[in-house]
């Protein structure tokens, strides 16, 4: 149920993921954070590439979608087409992640789980980039995440992944809370 009124947030008609709450909560602390080189994993319609722009030369988006990546391009931002870090290479001093957090939903068409849905309980893709992400961020490279109340307990991920982390901020809409997590 959940997410049939989730899906109001995504951009089918490119199946590129349109920016929501969470997108919008990690653009406001973009400016804190974006120094040298960043990765925006995830990166859907590059809004928060562009953001990153304002402030580092030296921006990566990346998306499994190449739909996303080409979106992106046409846009002015570098950016390549990846499943996580599959063709990712070097060492960032940001990374920025939104990953797709919600659990699945049977009833979901796939070109929308394809842009919410972060496995069977929701926390799957997120585990797969904390079990990676170390060997990308340079020494002091810090991690803005996105997560919410309805993906599980990703505290008990971080801390199984040896990341020390804050909950920066805490954002309640509909029918769950969305957070922003800084990980380094």
């Amino acid at each position: 149920m959940f997410n049939k009124i989730y899906n109001f947030c995504v951009f089918i008609i490119f199946m590129i993921y349109e920016p929501c709450e969470d997108s919008y909560l990690i653009l406001n602390h973009i400016k804190d954070y974006a120094k040298g080189d960043v990765l925006d994993l995830g990166t859907g319609s590059g809004i928060l590439a562009e953001e990153v722009l304002k402030y580092s030369k030296n921006v990566l988006a990346v998306d499994i979608n190449p739909e996303s990546v080409d979106y992106c391009r046409k846009k002015g931002i570098n950016a390549i087409q990846s499943d996580l870090f599959e063709s990712v290479k070097g060492r960032f001093d940001l990374i920025i992640f939104n990953p797709p957090y919600l659990p699945e939903y049977e009833g979901e068409d796939e070109e929308s789980k394809l842009v919410t849905t972060g496995g069977k309980e929701g926390y799957e893709i997120t585990e797969r980039f904390l079990r990676d992400a170390k060997n990308f961020l340079n020494k002091g490279g810090k991690i803005l995440l996105i997560s919410s109340s309805l993906t599980g307990d990703v505290e008990k991920l971080f801390i199984g992944f040896g990341y020390n982390f804050i909950k920066l901020e805490t954002l309640k809409v509909f029918f769950e809370e969305i957070y922003l997590y800084l990980l380094c």
